[in-house]
């Protein structure tokens, strides 16, 4: 494997994290203000800010997925076909 199709895939792996690491804060928010109703609670964060600190966790998680793509989009531009045959062959393994 070349070794800009190595960082292609190290990043596309760096993506998949960053998803599994969003849809764990987003249940962990969701679990959050349940439990805040249930013990008629506010998120003192939240009432200063209006975001919690679980708010702030997935906004800045979604910034990152979002420049994943882009460098993951520049990486593929550059590959030559294939290396892209290549990759395609990896991530279809896992």
């Amino acid at each position: 494997m070349t070794q800009r199709a190595k960082i292609l895939s190290e990043t596309a792996d760096a993506r998949a994290d960053a998803e599994r690491l969003l849809a764990g804060l987003i249940d962990a928010r969701s679990r959050s203000e349940k439990r805040l109703a249930e013990l008629n609670r506010a998120d003192i964060l939240k009432s200063l800010t209006g975001k919690s600190a679980l708010d702030n966790a997935i906004t800045s998680t979604q910034r990152m997925i979002d420049s994943l793509d882009r460098v993951l989009g520049e990486l593929r531009e550059q590959l030559t076909p294939e290396e892209l045959a290549l990759i395609d062959e990896i991530e279809k393994s896992d």
